[in-house]
């Protein structure tokens, strides 16, 4: 009797551990070779590939709209401007450009080197502070009557930086005899910074004339 209830409880332990092992599947399951790996959580895991034959849509490049009055040829040199930096606007840059050259002539004239600051860089504000100097601050008696044109000239990326250079043609008052001047101005601007100002960084008169600015 006893060998035979000895192979009842072996059978009974057998069914049992059949049964456990098949709760466990049920609840586990099964690897297959092809699971996903634990990723390690100090270690950023790799981005997923896209399936084969999903296709993204290319970014369509629209062509650089050249501003009035500025050469054609200059549409590369606008369009590496414009792929450096997507905010650059042409158009808008001259815009941008004619109420700088107003606001330097005026703030230069009246003698107040404070409203030139965030207009021009730091070497173009100590040649005007240096005019203004040498003249003992006094006011000049000029104007500025209108601007006829302003068009680029140049355009070009060096490094980071972006320079564009504008051609003015305008009229003004010089101690009361009108008078039109032609000023070069180039502007600068480092692309990757959050500040959206161009400063004045060079200038140059085609005219020259009292009321024009050399530095």
């Amino acid at each position: 009797m006893s060998d035979g209830s000895s192979w009842i409880e072996i059978v009974l332990l057998a069914m049992l551990a059949a049964f456990i092992g098949l709760r466990l599947v049920s609840v586990l399951g099964k690897r297959t070779g092809h699971e996903r790996a634990v990723g390690d959580a100090f270690r950023p895991g790799v981005a997923e590939i896209a399936a084969p034959g999903v296709l993204t849509s290319p970014k369509i490049r629209s062509a650089v709209a050249v501003p009035t009055g500025t050469d054609g040829t200059l549409a590369p040199a606008l369009q590496s401007l414009v792929d450096a930096d997507p905010a650059f606007n042409p158009e808008s840059f001259v815009g941008g450009a004619r109420s700088a050259y107003t606001m330097i002539l005026e703030a230069f004239w009246s003698s107040d080197a404070r409203r030139l600051e965030g207009l021009v860089s730091d070497e173009i504000h100590e040649n005007f502070v240096t005019a203004i100097s040498e003249r003992d601050g006094v006011r000049l008696a000029n104007s500025l009557d209108g601007i006829d044109s302003a068009a680029i000239t140049n355009a070009e990326m060096i490094g980071q930086m972006a320079e564009v250079t504008v051609r003015f043609n305008a009229r003004v008052t010089i101690a009361g005899v009108a008078a039109t001047t032609v000023d070069i101005w180039t502007f600068s601007r480092h692309i990757g910074s959050r500040e959206p100002a161009w400063l004045l960084i060079a200038t140059d008169d085609v005219t020259p004339g009292d009321g024009n600015l050399d530095a």
